[in-house]
């Protein structure tokens, strides 16, 4: 085997995507990458990206790059996992891989450093992580040498819903050995894939790269410069936000929206293709999901409060309520705190439709659930009536809302747990379990939590009008001054 090569390595962990085909669990407002979805341990799908690395030669400190509605989610999983990242830019709109992999590439090397980046997709699934440190391992020295190397999955099936990649030359049996690249193929039908398998030369296009920083970014420029010349005026106009990188929104706005297999691999003469054999899916549905997971004697995926009789090769799961299934086949059933999914495994790619037609109805549930998320904790709709409304507050240990007021509406708090620090007008007072305390409207008020253990409370919301734009920021330690992310406090 090569000697391993010391050449710092980042891990460059893409975290876009909205995952509508995991509805109802994966949403807009928190996708798919922030779910634990492999049963193995709590571990989100983007925790674990990043601890399949553990171990590699050279490792460092990974590159985020996130929407920035999800920044808070993204810094909090990674502090769980006890990883500081390099930096965790923020792109204020989607506009495919090659930005995002440019924007990467143009910060790994504003120190003058050279490293190799290693690019994933924070939504995949990999079962056998040593195996894919082993090719990562095994692609080092081309990518080092200035080769653009990616990983192609061995193909476990003539997939119809995958692209694929050709390679020069016929892949010698089990060897991790990088090849040139013959052409990437658009997704085919089921009697090209079959022939695909029958040249062994295909594999699938997984969308990990490994390759030098100055070696993508000189290929960009000579087949993409536009996207270039966006990304580095976007990066050169970057606001530093806590703990994040915020693009520039005006310069990332003209970028072209491709993907780099577009841009750049398609075209390039320095790409290679590397097999990759370790349990690999994109995880794209709820029948993916079923596919790869451990399943019991009867072909069943049980998750959460589940009771099943009888039934077989069904996927249930349960994120709140108890689910029952009695004698039923081949159903994927999941239930949320606003929605349940039932549905035929063989339909499960269809659901994409079904948010579609949510999202045209401006039907809340097809965009976000009822807990949502914020730097300091979470808030979940509990009910609702004409004028007012009622949430349950978590607040996380030494964290604060914004010192704000309310034009339309008032609020009462009852703390259930914990133990608060109100302010209201200047004053501050501690309000403890089965104590509640009184927000009028137009007071100027702030919920912090001093102590060790998360703040719960109910809160009861009464007015003319609730929505969550009635809002007036005076102070915020998380520098949330935009008013274009829908904000509780």
């Amino acid at each position: 085997m090569h000697s391993v090569a010391s050449t710092p390595l980042i891990p460059v962990i893409l975290c876009g995507g909205t995952g509508t085909r995991l509805w109802p669990l994966s949403r807009a407002s928190y996708p798919k990458q922030y779910w634990p979805l492999s049963g193995e341990g709590d571990a989100t799908l983007m925790q674990q990206t990043q601890q399949r690395l553990e171990g590699l030669n050279g490792l460092e400190a990974p590159l985020l790059i996130c929407n920035e509605d999800h920044r808070f989610i993204v810094a909090e999983q990674m502090r769980q996992i006890g990883v500081e990242p390099n930096a965790i830019l923020l792109e204020p709109m989607g506009r495919n891989t090659a930005p995002a992999v440019t924007v990467a590439a143009l910060q790994a090397t504003a120190g003058g450093q050279d490293p190799l980046l290693l690019v994933l997709a924070a939504d995949h699934l990999i079962r056998d992580a040593k195996q894919f440190r082993q090719a990562v391992d095994a692609g080092r020295s081309a990518a080092e040498a200035g080769r653009l190397v990616t990983f192609g999955i061995v193909p476990t099936a003539p997939e119809t819903g995958y692209g694929y990649i050709e390679a020069a030359e016929p892949f010698s049996g089990g060897s991790l050995r990088e090849v040139p690249i013959a052409r990437f193929v658009e997704k085919p039908d089921r009697a090209t894939a079959e022939q695909f398998l029958a040249t062994g030369r295909f594999t699938w296009n997984s969308g990990m790269f490994l390759f030098r920083a100055s070696a993508m970014l000189a290929e960009l420029e000579r087949l993409a410069p536009e996207v270039v010349s966006c990304c580095r005026a976007a990066l050169e106009q970057d606001a530093a936000d806590l703990d994040f990188l915020r693009l520039e929104r005006e310069a990332f706005a003209k970028c072209p929206n491709v993907a780099i297999d577009v841009a750049v691999m398609e075209k390039t003469e320095l790409g290679s293709v590397l097999p990759l054999d370790a349990g690999w899916s994109d995880v794209g549905s709820w029948s993916a999901l079923w596919e790869t997971a451990d399943r019991d004697v009867d072909g069943n995926v049980l998750q959460g409060r589940v009771i099943n009789k009888g039934s077989r090769n069904c996927y249930l799961r349960s994120e709140h309520r108890l689910v029952v299934g009695l004698g039923v086949e081949n159903l994927v059933v999941v239930e949320t705190d606003d929605a349940v999914l039932i549905a035929d495994r063989s339909k499960a790619q269809e659901i994409k439709s079904v948010v579609k037609q949510l999202e045209a109805d401006g039907s809340p549930e097809g965009k976000a659930h009822r807990k949502i998320y914020r730097p300091w904790g979470a808030y979940t709709g509990v009910t609702e009536g004409n004028r007012w409304q009622v949430k349950r507050i978590s607040v996380n240990p030494g964290s604060s809302l914004s010192l704000q007021m309310h034009h339309h509406r008032a609020e009462h708090w009852v703390v259930v747990k914990g133990t608060a620090l109100v302010e209201r007008d200047g004053d501050q007072q501690l309000v403890g379990e089965n104590q509640s305390t009184y927000i009028p409207m137009g007071c100027k008020h702030r919920l912090s939590n001093p102590g060790r253990i998360p703040v719960e409370l109910i809160e009861v919301q009464s007015g003319e009008y609730l929505g969550e734009d009635d809002i007036v920021r005076f102070e915020d330690r998380y520098g949330r001054s935009d008013q274009r992310i829908p904000v509780q406090s």
